[in-house]
């Protein structure tokens, strides 16, 4: 929670680079660009997309989708919220089978769920700790006795916790990032291989692994250990039928931003970016969707960066 990790040597006073508002209510950071939120803050992570305002757009309902995923079964971890929702939605709009693994967002779940039942799809959701080996064997135990079969797996859970100093990360912090983002990960996968025989593994990690944040340490490291996972085991399991690839996503207006960075920062988020912007999780999903299906039947061990032009890659 932010409340156990909340940033050290932050102040509410901090302006982050932004300079004004122009006539139409635009940021003013050296250059223009679009604000996509005004400050805000919640105080405990991953966050809660029910909270947020403006809400975050998890679905363009121009997208049709055309049977890429059809009565496959897919796992997405943080699927509650934010990119996880988006993807679970194009997923279910593709013909998958969704199983949303959370921690604790019971609201936004299930919204979620009833967002994609809407739909005509199937969401299954389960709630509990990823960080716990046993756990992840359960939400594996559990989507077999259910659907009989796994063929997609998304690792998108994961937190952050914004502090200015190294010496602010506290040895608990840090082993909390590490769990809760990397360690399960791990857990979850080896769990799930012992049923996948072929499909397609994606992981999210992020374009601050790419340039380094420097707020972000912890959660930079971790990030930067899902690269690493994603190359190796997409080697591994190469010749048995089962790709393994990674995205890497910009400034996505997401509950884990006003769950970790202090208020003021809020309005510059994807500033620095080319277009000058936060973007919002459905402008990512169809990328998880090409790495699930068989359009990329020969893309393994890469990494996709979805940033505005912030990192080129």
């Amino acid at each position: 929670m932010n409340e156990k990790f909340g940033c050290k040597s932050c102040e509410i006073g901090d302006n982050y680079g932004l300079l004004g508002f122009n006539e139409e209510n635009d940021g003013i950071l050296g250059k223009e660009y679009k604000i996509k939120a005004y400050p805000q803050y919640q105080t405990v992570q991953p966050g809660m997309e029910y909270l947020m305002e403006p809400k975050p757009i998890f679905d363009n309902y121009n997208y049709k989708g055309s049977g890429k995923l059809k009565d496959k079964v897919a796992i997405i971890t943080g699927g509650d919220s934010g990119i996880g929702r988006a993807v679970a939605v194009y997923f279910a709009k593709e013909g998958a089978k969704v199983v949303v693994v959370y921690y604790n967002e019971h609201e936004d779940a299930e919204y979620t769920k009833k967002y994609i039942e809407n739909l005509g799809g199937c969401c299954l959701l389960i709630s509990g700790d990823l960080k716990s080996p046993e756990f992840c064997k359960l939400v594996v135990e559990k989507v077999m006795n259910y659907f009989g079969t796994i063929d997609i797996l998304v690792n998108n859970a994961g937190v952050q916790f914004q502090q200015k100093k190294l010496d602010d990360i506290s040895n608990e912090q840090f082993d909390y990032t590490m769990k809760t983002n990397i360690y399960s990960m791990f857990y979850l996968t080896k769990a799930v291989l012992k049923y996948m025989k072929r499909g397609s593994i994606i992981n999210t990690t992020s374009v601050t692994t790419f340039y380094g944040e420097p707020e972000l340490i912890d959660y930079v490291t971790s990030k930067g250990a899902i690269v690493g996972f994603t190359r190796s085991l997409a080697t591994n399991l190469a010749t048995k039928g089962i790709r393994v690839n990674a995205v890497a996503p910009g400034y996505f207006w997401t509950a884990l931003q006003p769950s970790c960075w202090m208020p003021n920062k809020i309005p510059t988020l994807g500033a620095d970016s080319d277009m000058r912007r936060c973007a919002d999780p459905y402008e990512i999903a169809t990328i998880y969707v090409y790495l699930a299906s068989d359009d990329a039947s020969y893309t393994t061990g890469q990494v996709f960066h979805i940033n505005g032009g912030q990192y080129k890659g």
